[in-house]
C-alpha cells in the first residue's frame, strides 16, 4: 500500500515561533491518485485562535483579523483531528522548517510530542525546487507562474488556498520533465539568469597563437602522411565535395543542402 500523501500549509502570527508566535489557519490536501482530492475525507481546514492578538503586519498578509479568530478553537481543541489525519502520511511542505517548527511548538505547548512522530516523511519543496532551479527565486508564487498554475484566486496567503496550490505545483515538479530545459532557459533569462546566446546562432571560431598553429598543423600532416584512406577529417570541411563524412543517403544534392542549412537539434 502506498504512503499517503498530504500538502499542508500554515498562516501564523509573525514568522518566529520561539518568541510566542501562534498558528492561526492549517489547510491539507491529500494527493490521491497523482490527483488533488476535493472530497471532504481527503481535506483538512481550520481556523485556531491564537490566544495572543495579530499584528496588522501578519493581517496584511492573511487578512485573519483578531476579530474574526476571537471565536475559533485554539490549537488544544485541534490538535487530535489534525493529528489523526496526518497519521502515517508523508507531509508536503513549501520552506518545511517554518512550518514544521510552528506545529512543533503548539503540539509542545499541549505535550503530544513532534510532527515527525506521526508522519512518515517531509518533503520541502523548497529545497526541491532550488535543486531544479539553483539561484532562482523559488517562492510559491513564482513557482505557480513557473509551472502554468492559475494563482489568480491569491490575492492574500491562506493555508487552504496555498496548500492546494502547493499540491499542484508538486505535481508539476515530480511528473516527467520533458520541456523542463528549454522553460527553465527562458525563466532564468527572465530572472536575470545569466545565459547567454549569440544574435546570430553560430558559434564562434576558436583562435591560437601561430606557434601553436604551426605545431597543429605539423601533426595533422603527418597523421596525412599515415593515412591509407586520404586526408584525415580535420583537413576536409564538413560538407564539402571532398569530405570524407558520410552524407545523408537519398540525396545528389546532400552536400551542398548540409552546407546551406542550419545545425539541428
Amino acid at each position: 500500500m502506498s504512503t499517503r500523501q498530504i500538502c499542508l500549509d500554515t498562516e501564523t502570527t509573525g514568522i518566529n515561533a520561539d518568541d510566542g508566535d501562534r498558528i492561526v489557519e492549517i489547510g491539507c490536501f491529500e494527493i490521491v491518485g497523482r490527483t488533488l482530492s476535493d472530497d471532504p475525507s481527503h481535506v483538512y481546514w481550520a481556523y485556531i485562535n491564537p490566544e495572543r492578538d495579530v499584528p496588522d503586519e501578519a493581517v496584511a498578509i492573511h487578512g485573519l483579523t483578531n476579530e474574526f479568530l476571537a471565536d475559533k478553537p485554539v490549537f488544544a481543541d485541534v490538535a487530535d483531528d489534525f493529528l489523526k489525519f496526518i497519521k502515517g502520511a508523508e507531509l508536503i511542505i513549501h520552506n518545511a522548517k517554518f512550518d514544521v517548527g510552528f506545529l512543533n511548538a503548539e503540539l509542545k505547548r499541549i505535550g503530544k510530542g513532534r510532527v515527525e512522530d506521526y508522519c512518515s516523511n517531509v518533503i520541502d519543496t523548497l529545497a526541491m525546487a532550488r535543486e531544479i532551479f539553483p539561484g532562482l527565486r523559488n517562492t510559491l508564487d513564482v513557482l505557480c507562474g513557473r509551472y502554468g498554475v492559475d494563482r489568480s484566486a491569491r490575492t492574500l496567503h491562506g493555508a487552504s488556498l496555498d496548500a492546494r496550490l502547493l499540491g499542484e505545483v508538486y505535481l508539476a515538479m515530480t511528473r516527467r520533465q520533458e520541456s523542463l530545459i528549454g522553460d527553465t532557459v527562458e525563466e532564468m533569462l527572465k530572472e536575470g539568469g545569466t545565459i547567454a546566446m549569440p544574435d546570430n546562432k553560430l558559434l564562434l571560431a576558436a583562435s591560437c597563437p601561430d606557434e601553436e598553429m604551426a605545431v597543429h598543423k605539423a601533426f595533422i600532416e603527418n597523421m596525412n602522411k599515415k593515412s591509407k584512406k586520404g586526408p584525415c577529417l580535420w583537413t576536409t570541411k564538413l560538407g564539402s565535395p571532398e569530405s570524407t563524412v558520410p552524407q545523408p543517403a537519398g540525396s545528389a544534392d546532400a552536400p551542398a543542402a548540409a552546407a546551406a542549412a542550419p545545425a539541428q537539434k
